[in-house]
């Protein structure tokens, strides 16, 4: 059990960036649901592993190749405990969410999709979890249908219920919409769907920073997240599938460690997880990827959440009193986020003027153009946050954004 306390003042210096100075002011660093900041356990990992254990693994009999062979191996050991998984067999390394997503899409999604097979997203989807799909149905013929939001930014169930059908081949769903913290009732949303026999695949590169992923409870087919939104180096992400439908997939790549015999005449494949992992991997990214998650294991998962979901609130209370402020952050379930806009500033403007005073926050329309359309707008400010964050540096925020909007008043 883990047993370390979460005080977070602690926990900041464990995070060597949060001491920069921009523009002679602190860094006030809120842009997590873009990437998260790293831990001195994490850069530390990924030093001894260049410095200690650099070397290609599986093909070498050679000591840093038996070295860096177990680093990658017990990587991926940490993440099939950290996901509940039944079997390390169902952890598949790639560059990120959206590689997975891809991996999924295109080969699940052309050995199985035939014309007017239906694919079920919803209106808050990442673009990663729009365009793989887009372009599958292109090739088979399938045909995608969008579950719609309501007036709060939430899913519309009885929509759900509606489009959920005999024709339903898989359902992909955020766990967390990244650009309003709605947080998605995704296991009750995953049982129908299975119970209509669909294949389901959660994004969780937002769900798995803030809430963890039970696989097992979730009864998800497909689980994706990424190593740098969980304070793990970039480069490097996971899917978890389902072992038997992915037993059955075709590989997504060919190449070296996922063939068994390669004649000109034909080529056999081995099986899970090396199926799916052609070529030399990001073996040290594994590594500080385990790192991370090992990290976070040291304290409580109920404190994390209950220090966020503070930050949340309290920062939705600090902001919405602002003159000439829209919130979009209006879930009952919620977490992670707060998106906004000023009457006559536009997005990018109000990031600008928050770095002056070192608040690191993200404006656009954070790859969901089509939840952009849906809010009628072309992008939102977005503050995020993560363990690290203080109510303090909330108050800088606010203190900002009022400064941004006097100076366009």
């Amino acid at each position: 059990m883990p047993d370390t306390p979460f005080e977070v003042e602690v926990v900041r210096r464990d995070f060597p960036i949060l001491a920069t100075q921009v523009r002679e002011k602190k860094l006030c660093y809120l842009d997590n649901a873009a990437s998260t900041q790293k831990p001195r356990a994490v850069i530390d990992r990924l030093q001894e592993f260049y410095s200690r254990e650099n070397a290609n693994i599986h093909r070498g009999v050679h000591h840093l190749g038996e070295l860096a062979t177990d680093a990658y191996h017990d990587a991926r050991k940490t993440v099939a405990k950290f996901l509940n998984a039944k079997s390390d067999k169902q952890v598949i390394f790639t560059r990120g969410t959206t590689e997975s997503i891809n991996l999924v899409a295109t080969s699940w999604g052309r050995a199985n999709l035939q014309k007017g097979d239906q694919i079920l997203l919803t209106a808050m989807e990442h673009h990663a979890n729009i365009v793989p799909w887009q372009l599958i149905a292109e090739q088979t013929g399938a045909v995608i249908k969008v579950i719609p939001t309501n007036d709060r930014a939430e899913l519309d169930l009885d929509a759900y219920d509606q489009l959920l059908g005999e024709h339903t081949r898989i359902l992909a769903i955020c766990h967390i919409s990244n650009s309003l913290g709605t947080l998605n009732p995704i296991k009750d949303i995953i049982a129908k769907a299975k119970a209509m026999g669909a294949i389901t695949l959660v994004d969780g590169a937002q769900g798995a920073p803030h809430l963890g992923a039970d696989v097992q409870d979730l009864n998800c087919d497909f689980y994706a997240f990424s190593g740098h939104k969980i304070y793990g180096p970039t480069g490097i992400g996971i899917l978890y599938g389902n072992q038997e439908i992915m037993e059955n997939m075709p590989p997504y790549q060919g190449g070296g460690d996922m063939i068994q015999r390669v004649s000109f005449e034909k080529t056999t494949y081995k099986g899970l997880p090396e199926r799916f992992e052609a070529g030399t991997p990001n073996i040290a990214g594994a590594a500080g990827l385990a790192a991370a998650i090992k990290y976070l294991g040291q304290f409580n998962q109920a404190d994390i959440k209950a220090h966020e979901s503070a930050l949340l609130e309290y920062a939705l209370g600090q902001l919405e009193d602002i003159d000439g402020i829209t919130l979009y952050t209006k879930a009952v379930a919620r977490t992670g986020v707060v998106s906004f806009n000023l009457e006559g500033v536009h997005a990018h403007d109000i990031a600008t003027i928050l770095d002056r005073e070192g608040v690191a926050i993200r404006a656009g329309n954070h790859c969901t153009q089509p939840l952009m359309k849906t809010l009628g707008v072309p992008a939102t400010a977005r503050t995020s946050f993560a363990l690290y964050n203080t109510k303090e540096e909330i108050d800088t925020l606010a203190a900002s954004i009022i400064k941004a909007r006097q100076l366009f008043k």
